[in-house]
């Protein structure tokens, strides 16, 4: 078990134990700590791969029942085997399925989740597959310090990109609760919760490294001093800004922002080497005949990518399996391996040499690395051009991927001026920082909206105001369909859990259902809610099975600032609270 360093500030939860999963696209873990010693974080330590590590891969082996087989390196382990012998094809294989939740707008409660051999299974089952073994496995270890203990006993954190939309951290919860965690379940965001960790950082956590600054570190800026949050993940590159209160809690400064550009982004630009080698859309094929031999030239890549550095020169070898090149000689009709290479793009960049591919290092660094590290870089020139954050005094590193060193030399290179500071455990930083902010939810005071939020709204028809192609007659009356009513303006700085409480009454006087219809904009300032930018999130449904629809009011109330948008509602009548729906998925 891994610890971190104690202080005597009381948790603010009232169970016995914050436990947080950090549900990452290349590896999962998780993190946990007693409330009466909260600063004393516990972590697990898998042991598989190359070294012992305290995240598991996020790979999921099901078998033809669609039942839990393995999760993490046992499910590498098991199916490698399976694939070896030849009797893989009934089981499911899931890797690298995070991502299908990035594109927000897709992200639907049906969404399917796609294995190795592409076989379809619902997403939410997938995730809740992998959160429940995650869950029973800590609580396993939770038993070992408190013999007994039940999930009702712990408050749960999920960490999800902050760049991640409502819709993608509403499925993270729904598939929480199918995994077990039906209550106290808090959702973190990721950059956030590095952030409250390196809070509590000293010199001894950096790295030590004559490149870096580490000077200072968070816990000694002063109030006022904003710094960046660059967080590198498998999938992702989720990017903030904060800035420490005179309360010493954390304000967001502008909204997060970033793109995929994890580690994985590199992965893929590997596959796609190899398949413009084997031939177009031939990848699928060659896993479905050779799966045993695909997952090998994975690890492979895999150890051979963490060993590229700024100062390696010379050359770089990947081992091939043999099955890969009589894949290639048949699909391409070539003679041999060379000649695959030849007839493809890479003629002259890479080189075969009994059983490897041959590249220089500066052309693997330009193939599989470059795209990826510009695209973080230039996003992070392009936020501190920002004149809100252009005083931003450094920037913290952390997720699995800010450990490449040619990331790292490239934002030190081009962030001059700015400390850069890079935890020991920068892989680490997020999911205890979302232990620490399950025992203090306060600790962000304040968050910036990402987009405005509004509602659809049908005042009076104004000749003079609105275009007539939104004209619409109801019960008599002239009124103005699809009228987007900003609640909240992208930009704005919201303190936690405000509250944007709106009137409503049925628009039809016979109606059964009050609907509320909840958009989302990119515009600052959206007049309709058809305009380019504007998407509808959710409709809020309450049945007036009991109420006259002539005279109902309705009060819903909208809480923003939080790491999820809240919903409620009571009648005004009575002033209780009245059961709704908000189907965002």
């Amino acid at each position: 078990m891994a610890t971190s360093k104690e202080e005597k500030i009381p948790s603010k939860s009232k169970a016995l134990v914050v436990a947080a999963i950090d549900f990452g696209t290349m590896y999962s873990g998780y993190a946990f700590s007693l409330t009466q010693d909260w600063k004393k974080t516990y972590t697990y330590t898998w042991y598989g791969g190359n070294a012992p590590s305290n995240k598991n891969p996020t790979v999921l082996l099901l078998d033809s029942n669609e039942e839990f087989v393995a999760f993490g390196y046992d499910a590498e382990d098991q199916y490698s085997k399976l694939t070896a012998k030849k009797v893989h094809e009934d089981y499911y294989y899931f890797q690298r399925f995070k991502m299908i939740l990035h594109q927000d707008l897709g992200v639907k409660k049906n969404i399917l989740c796609t294995d190795e051999l592409g076989k379809k299974l619902p997403a939410s089952m997938v995730f809740a597959h992998c959160i429940r073994h995650l869950k029973d496995h800590l609580l396993t270890e939770i038993n070992k310090s408190i013999p007994g203990i039940s999930t009702e006993e712990v408050d749960y954190v999920l960490t999800v990109p902050a760049i991640w939309g409502e819709r993608a951290k509403r499925f993270m919860r729904e598939a929480a609760k199918e995994a077990g965690i039906k209550e106290r379940l808090i959702i973190a965001l990721e950059p956030e919760a590095a952030s409250i960790y390196c809070q509590h950082l000293t010199k001894e956590d950096l790295t030590k490294d004559d490149h870096k600054q580490t000077s200072s570190v968070l816990g000694q800026l002063s109030v006022g001093d904003k710094y960046m949050v660059v967080d590198l993940g498998g999938g992702t590159a989720d990017i903030t800004v904060h800035q420490q209160c005179e309360d010493l809690t954390l304000e967001e400064i502008v909204p997060a922002s970033g793109g995929p550009w994890g580690g994985k982004s590199v992965d893929d630009r590997f596959i796609g080497f190899l398949e413009n080698i084997s031939g177009p859309e031939s990848m699928a094929e060659y896993k479905k005949q050779n799966m045993y031999d695909f997952l090998d030239i994975l690890r492979k890549f895999e150890i051979t990518k963490r060993s590229i550095t700024p100062e390696k020169t010379g050359h770089v070898w990947v081992r091939i399996p043999l099955s890969f090149f009589e894949f290639c000689k048949t699909n391409r009709k070539v003679k041999n391996a060379s000649a695959a290479i030849e007839v493809s793009s890479h003629k002259g960049i890479v080189q075969y040499e009994s059983g490897k591919l041959k590249w220089t290092v500066e052309n693997f660094k330009q193939i599989f690395f470059e795209e990826t590290v510009d695209s973080i870089v230039k996003h992070i020139e392009k936020l501190l051009k920002d004149a809100k954050i252009r005083d931003t005094k450094a920037i913290l590193m952390v997720g699995g991927f800010s450990e490449c060193k040619l990331v790292q030399q490239a934002i030190i290179k081009k962030c001059t001026g700015k400390k850069v500071i890079i935890p020991i455990d920068a892989g680490l930083a997020v999911v205890k920082g979302a232990v620490y902010f399950g025992h203090d939810p306060k600790a962000i005071s304040r968050r910036v909206a990402m987009y405005t939020y509004g509602i659809q709204t049908w005042p009076e028809f104004k000749p003079t105001l609105h275009p007539l192609s939104k004209k619409y007659e109801i019960d008599g009356k002239s009124r103005c369909k699809d009228v987007f009513f900003p609640i909240v303006r992208k930009g704005e700085k919201i303190p936690v859990g405000l509250s944007k409480p709106q009137i409503f009454r049925p628009l039809f006087e016979k109606g059964s259902m009050l609907h509320c219809s909840v958009y989302i904009s990119d515009d600052e300032d959206p007049k309709y809610i058809d305009e380019s930018g504007c998407d509808l999130l959710g409709t809020l449904e309450v049945p007036l099975l009991n109420h006259d629809p002539a005279n109902v009011e309705v009060e819903e109330t909208l809480y923003f600032g939080e790491t999820e948008l809240r919903v409620t509602a009571r009648d005004l009548s009575t002033n209780k609270a009245i059961d709704f729906t908000f189907d965002i998925l």
